[in-house]
């Protein structure tokens, strides 16, 4: 180890997973209904951008979106007015009905996701390195631990995923393979780290966002970590992991690019 007289970097602070409403001002109240509302708004419109919800998709209802985002519902509601005046959104009524996606990019696309993803860039690289690392010990620990009852699960949820003929099928199959995965590490902390991780680098969703030329990557990445841990080969499922991991940090960098550029 190497000394050095200049004193010692302060240690940094835990990064907070990402909320609703970050980068509000707080007084000795609560925080401005208007403004929250702004800001989940633009969390949503960052979101619909990178894929977490694709257009003609029905958003989560105000309850959900409320609970996922830890907001109001009365600030979801304000939210969801204002992503439907703005147009990124329509309203449906009726049993089937609720808020539907109408487009992926407007007017006020760029300024949220540079100011969201962009402005913090350098600390999102350092969590997608981390999520890599974290994530590749999960799919090794699974493949050295895993039991027949696990093989099934995750088998299950692969054929979900190659099955699915909707945005919301194949993300929500998505998650429940990689909590598949976690759960045959049989390591519980270890699984909740990969869930803090992956709301922390999307926007405080909590599943990876989906397009056909994301799922395109990433369904042999699925069949190859289920067959490797199924046979049990640990560094054939960490090596698959890592680059299965790099999807959504590329999908977010895309976003981030074409943002700086409109």
């Amino acid at each position: 180890m190497t000394t050095s007289s200049n004193p010692p970097r302060p240690v940094p602070r835990p990064t907070p997973t990402p909320s609703a409403a970050r980068g509000l001002v707080r007084g000795a109240g609560a925080v401005a209904p208007v403004t929250a509302a702004r800001a989940v708004a633009d969390r949503l419109i960052a979101a619909i951008a990178v894929g977490d919800y694709s257009p003609g998709e029905r958003l989560p209802a105000e309850r959900e979106l409320a609970a996922l985002l830890e907001v109001s519902r009365v600030t979801v509601r304000a939210a969801l007015a204002d992503l439907r005046e703005a147009g990124y959104v329509e309203a449906r009524r009726g049993r089937s009905g609720g808020s539907f996606v109408r487009t992926d990019w407007g007017t006020r696309t760029a300024g949220a996701v540079r100011s969201l993803l962009g402005e913090d860039w350098e600390r999102l690289e350092e969590l997608f390195d981390l999520r890599r690392l974290i994530e590749s010990l999960v799919a090794r620990t699974a493949a050295e631990r895993h039991t027949p009852e696990d093989d099934e699960a995750i088998g299950a949820a692969l054929l979900r995923y190659e099955r699915a003929t909707e945005p919301v099928e194949a993300r929500a199959a998505d998650v429940d393979l990689h909590r598949s995965i976690a759960a045959a590490a049989h390591n519980p902390s270890l699984a909740a780290l990969s869930r803090q991780l992956l709301a922390q680098v999307s926007l405080g969703i909590s599943h990876e966002p989906f397009t056909p030329e994301l799922r395109d990557r990433a369904l042999p990445h699925h069949r190859g970590l289920a067959d490797a841990i199924a046979a049990g080969h640990p560094d054939v499922a960490a090596e698959i992991a890592r680059a299965h991991f790099r999807i959504t940090e590329d999908a977010l960098r895309e976003v981030v690019e074409r943002a700086e550029e409109d």
